[in-house]
């Protein structure tokens, strides 16, 4: 514990463009752990390399994540803001806890067995094992809270069970964190296939919302939204398209589902998506306005890498040389 604030630990991977889903069911709530918690949010660009990337794009992309990072609220006075390669710590637990973790404990994960079956050409051993990667960042940091989707709570678990695991042989080492899940916008589905989530690796752009969409864009995407052969605009057992939309509509206006389906009691479904593209694209306004900012300033975005880097990794070395010491490795000789 810092300070006797109790730690939150966060990352979003720089690989794709991000949506409306990465934006409601995470990046917009981290802020609100700002003044209950020392946060630590990170731009995971090492996860990202477990499908092959455009360095590039990737590099871009890493910019990109930590301006959003700040244009959706985050403080930067407030919260640690780095790259993950920026801190070495992270790869040297990940090997470390590699020995701690079970091999059929990571063949159960369920994110491995779908992105296996979509990049079978390339099914290698850190797509394999980048859980526990995730469970070194994590733990590094001492970390009480995980804010995730409900997607990814079974990679905390795990991150649970390799540090009891941990404590047990070598005694109270790592803090053992618990998830926390929002429970507005948890899991938002694709606007084409309301039945799977919104994925920003889709390949049909209309199943999809950025966080960058202008508001042309936006509108006529939940216009071509999916949803059924009712025109009643109500929250029920298979309306996944209606259910969905009233979801998003619900996180953007803060309204409840009865009193959405009051709002549109009487309308079509046509005014209902309308309505659901005007409050999105009006809410990522002024994000998009803050991103283009923060964006134009390359230096000052590096001058934050640095300073977010160096806060990091004062805190994870600590935790490394005490993983190390219990270990039985031999620190670097002074002098």
């Amino acid at each position: 514990m810092i300070n006797d604030q109790k730690i939150c630990f966060s990352g979003v991977q720089p690989s794709g463009n991000l949506t409306i889903g990465n934006y409601l069911g995470a990046i917009r709530n981290f802020s609100n752990y700002s003044d209950a918690y020392k946060c630590f949010y990170c731009v995971v660009d090492q996860h990202a390399i477990t499908v092959r990337q455009v360095p590039a794009e990737l590099r871009r992309r890493t910019y990109e994540t930590l301006a959003l990072y700040m244009a959706c609220g985050l403080d930067p006075e407030k919260n640690t803001l780095y790259v993950q390669s920026h801190v070495p710590a992270h790869a040297e637990l990940g090997w470390i806890l590699n020995c701690f973790t079970m091999f059929g404990e990571l063949s159960r994960m369920t994110q491995f067995k779908d992105k296996s079956s979509r990049h079978a050409d390339n099914v290698n051993a850190g797509l394999f094992t980048y859980p526990v990667l995730m469970a070194a960042d994590i733990l590094l940091y001492q970390t009480d809270v995980v804010p995730t989707g409900v997607d990814q709570k079974q990679h905390v678990e795990l991150c649970r069970d390799i540090a009891e695991r941990f404590n047990q042989i070598y005694s109270g080492t790592f803090t053992v964190p618990e998830p926390m899940i929002s429970q507005s916008g948890k899991k938002i589905m694709s606007l084409a296939e309301p039945t799977k989530k919104m994925s920003k690796s889709d390949e049909n752009p209309n199943a999809v919302v950025y966080i960058l969409d202008d508001k042309d864009t936006i509108i006529r995407k939940f216009r071509r939204a999916v949803t059924d052969s009712d025109t009643c605009v109500r929250f029920a057992e298979g309306k996944d398209g209606i259910n969905n939309l009233m979801t998003i509509y619900s996180c953007f206006t803060g309204k409840t589902m009865e009193e959405i389906e009051r709002e549109f009691d009487g309308k079509g479904y046509g005014d209902f998506k309308t309505a659901v593209g005007e409050v999105c694209a009006d809410a990522l306004a002024p994000v998009q306005a803050r991103f283009a900012q923060l964006l134009a300033d390359k230096a000052g975005l590096e001058a934050q890498m640095k300073k977010g880097a160096d806060e990091a990794s004062y805190y994870a070395r600590k935790t490394l040389s005490k993983v190390q010491k219990k270990l039985g490795f031999v620190p670097v000789p002074r002098g």
